[in-house]
């Protein structure tokens, strides 16, 4: 997730004044929060990825971070396009769940009335090594039906979601953590759902889990009020955390699963292995004789659709 913040600090002999807005997230930014409501047990949204604040007088300012997730967060400053240059601009860091950290401190040359900073933010480490483990079915079911697999040309086309896989679910199914880890962040106040890429990939309800060795899973399409974990809970595999559900982009109910890392300042999905009661699911990847992407399906060992 790349989200960005403005913070803009204006000098004059009366006064001074400094505002951080974002500038606006989205689902194929790795599943973006908005604004935060008022806090439910169940729908308690884990807020803005992080906030930039500036801190000084005169000349010297510093600039600080908070990351609001549990779990490490990538920021990068910069300025933007035409702003004159200023030394140590642009930087990045890796700042660890829920802490505060001055990021850079900053000499402004005489004659600059304004400074405009932009604040990036993506959550995990890139330094993450994930490792080859077993995760296991989201959710308990007889049998199981896939509705879009990895690389599925409606919505998994993109770095961030190339690996995901939709499972057809009820509404209301209960959704399981896959494997052990902290849940990183949380959003759940949303209702409806939509085929409008730009409008309704944003209200999407989702849970992502940290796990240790630093990957994350995303579990998407929730139901509203439908979180029964806060951000900076321990769970364990099997334990439930939330309600399958319809919301945001989604034209049918389904559970959304992928495991993401930060590949540098970007959300970049990996292939996992899932083990069903069946088996583990695989996925042919056969063309057809076209040229055109075949739709993907569980191969031999797999649950059947």
């Amino acid at each position: 997730m790349r989200r960005a913040l403005l913070a803009t600090l204006l000098l004059c002999p009366l006064a001074i004044a400094a505002a951080a807005a974002p500038n606006g997230a989205g689902w194929r930014s790795g599943w973006g929060i908005a604004q935060p409501s008022a806090a439910t047990p169940q729908d308690a949204d884990s807020g803005p990825i992080a906030s930039v604040a500036l801190e000084g007088a005169g000349h010297r300012w510093q600039v600080r971070v908070d990351n609001h997730l549990a779990g490490p967060v990538q920021v990068g400053l910069r300025q933007p396009p035409g702003a004159a240059p200023l030394p140590g601009l642009p930087l990045r860091s890796v700042l660890a769940g829920a802490s505060s950290v001055v990021v850079a401190r900053l000499q402004l040359p005489d004659g600059v009335p304004r400074l405009d900073l932009l604040l990036d933010a993506v959550p995990g480490d890139p330094a993450a090594q994930p490792q080859d483990v077993a995760y296991r079915l989201p959710f308990d079911a007889a049998r199981l039906r896939v509705s879009q697999a990895p690389q599925g040309r409606f919505s998994h086309t993109d770095a961030e979601n190339r690996d995901a896989v939709d499972f057809a679910l009820p509404e209301g199914t209960p959704v399981l953590a896959a494997r052990a880890g902290r849940v990183m962040q949380v959003q759940g106040r949303f209702h409806g759902n939509g085929g409008s890429a730009p409008g309704d990939r944003e209200r999407a309800n989702f849970i992502r889990i940290l796990h240790p060795d630093g990957s994350m899973a995303v579990y998407a399409h929730l139901q509203p009020s439908g979180l029964r974990v806060r951000s900076g809970q321990r769970v364990q595999a099997g334990q439930p955390i939330g309600l399958s559900g319809n919301t945001g982009y989604s034209t049918a109910p389904h559970l959304h699963f992928v495991v993401q890392v930060n590949a540098g300042m970007q959300l970049r999905s990996i292939p996992v292995r899932i083990v069903a009661p069946r088996g583990e699911l695989r996925f042919a990847r056969e063309a057809p004789s076209d040229g055109q992407a075949a739709p993907y399906r569980p191969a031999s060992g797999g649950s059947p659709l």
